[in-house]
């Protein structure tokens, strides 16, 4: 045996005790490190079923500003586009023959009112001549016919008074409810007419305001048919949640309340009219803006789901994620995904409870690399984006 030889067998020896020396699950010589990735644990819990849907808003009331009498618009008191209350007074008509008008119908109450009280006299004259066998029972008959005539006429004289005081009334045109009243439509000797049907104004109540929205016929039957299968469970009366999206993706402030769904579908488009009621203090939701409206229509129960930065496509653009396995290994998992709810999908199949999905790290990963896997944070933006819901698919 050479030197060279001897030489060989005695490193080969060394190594070899050096391996077995070596600690178990220790990295050999020349492998690469185990990946660094972050999971989360799935937990099973209730998820609503989230949809988002068009509409726009509308005026809880809207009322149209007439005139009641005709004449000739002597003052236009409001200012045009402010809030205005009920009983406020908008357009002030010309009151003089109005007022002539009460002064005669007053004059005829008093006339008939001195006829009542000589009817009144004579038939209690004849009263005492009836007593005395001095009158006959016809001028006495006659006399009660008299005074009930008068009485009569004391009351079309009072209702005629009454008619002339409404009237004079309505020179003041008021408002009929509280909104913001529009532009003025007449101006100051403009001759209104009580049988036009020209408005003078228009006033829209907008706090709170409506938004009606449209949902596919389709959807909304698939929904109560998941509920009456058992999928999905129906959300408690009065709180199905209910928000409203601008176009630039922020959320309304204060959230809505659910008030119907009509009973019948748009024969031409198919579409079911939803409305909501939310509160508009600050009067930046105004008639006809276009709005997405989020609404919870059921509850899911027991619920998975995922991040969706965890999600991945396979070759054939199938939806998978890698799990943390035994011995820390990754495992493919093909996965059938529902709708994206909150920055994160609803899993309809592949995945169970208490499953490790990596989140971070994937992208490197191949079926049975040996991971270091460590918990997931997300950063303070996916917590922002979680809160945000995003469109149903």
């Amino acid at each position: 045996m050479t030197f060279l030889t001897k030489s060989f067998r005695i490193v080969a020896l060394a190594l070899t005790a050096q391996l077995l020396a070596a600690p178990a699950g220790a990295q050999a010589p020349g492998e690469m490190p185990p990946t660094g990735v972050s999971f989360v644990t799935l937990a099973a819990r209730d998820l609503p079923v989230v949809s988002e849907l068009p509409g726009r808003i509308a005026p809880v009331r809207i009322a149209e500003v007439r005139s009641r009498v005709t004449g000739i618009i002597q003052e236009r008191v409001f200012e045009q586009g402010s809030l205005v209350k009920a009983g406020d007074v908008l357009y002030r008509i010309d009151p003089n023959l109005f007022k002539v008008r009460v002064a005669s119908a007053r004059a005829s109450l008093q006339r008939a009112q001195a006829t009542e009280l000589n009817a009144g006299q004579q038939l209690e004259r004849q009263r005492v001549l009836r007593e005395r066998n001095a009158s006959s029972d016809v001028e006495y008959e006659n006399a009660v016919v008299v005074q009930a005539q008068a009485r009569a006429d004391v009351a079309l004289a009072q209702a005629a008074l009454d008619e002339a005081e409404i009237n004079l009334g309505y020179t003041d045109v008021k408002a009929p409810i509280s909104g913001v009243i529009g532009g003025a439509l007449v101006t100051e000797g403009a001759l209104v007419n009580a049988d036009s049907g020209d408005p003078l104004a228009t006033i829209q109540q907008i706090d709170p305001v409506y938004a009606d929205f449209t949902q596919a016929a389709g959807d909304m039957l698939s929904i109560r048919r998941d509920i009456a299968a058992g999928k999905l469970a129906a959300p408690e009366e009065g709180k199905a949640a209910v928000k409203l999206v601008f176009d630039d993706g922020s959320i309304h402030e204060q959230p809505g309340n659910l008030l119907f769904s009509s009973a019948t579908v748009d024969s031409t488009t198919g579409q079911v009219t939803l409305r909501a009621e939310f509160p508009n203090p600050n009067r930046d939701l105004l008639p006809g803006l276009y709005v997405r409206v989020q609404i919870d229509q059921a509850v899911r129960k027991n619920a998975l789901s995922i991040p969706q930065r965890a999600v991945m496509r396979d070759a054939t653009g199938a939806a998978m994620v890698y799990v943390v396995g035994a011995e820390n290994k990754a495992e493919a998992r093909p996965v059938k995904l529902g709708v994206a709810l909150s920055g994160e999908w609803i899993v309809e199949e592949g995945l169970a409870n208490g499953d490790k999905v990596i989140v971070e790290g994937g992208q490197k990963l191949q079926p049975g690399a040996v991971v270091a896997p460590e918990e997931w944070k997300p950063a303070a933006q996916d917590a922002v984006d979680a809160n945000a819901t995003t469109p149903a698919k």
